[in-house]
């Protein structure tokens, strides 16, 4: 873990984009990373289809998920 310096004005965007998603701040800019970096890797991909597909390579639920949370 490291630290990242971003201009003020990101981190504003990323705060409200956190508040909205109930994120919290640094979930929210792990979760632009991670979606740039796969749209980089992967420009014919919509953002759509990105989420898509990093939904269904997550294992699926299982009832003991359910009573974990």
């Amino acid at each position: 873990m490291g630290i990242v310096k971003i201009d003020d004005m990101l981190h504003e965007h990323v705060r409200r984009a956190s508040t909205v998603m109930c994120r919290s701040i640094n979930a929210q800019a792990e979760f632009w990373m991670k979606i740039g970096m796969l749209a980089e890797a992967n420009p014919a991909l919509s953002f759509t289809d990105i989420v898509r597909d990093q939904l269904a390579a997550m294992p699926a639920p299982t009832p003991a998920d359910a009573v974990a949370a």
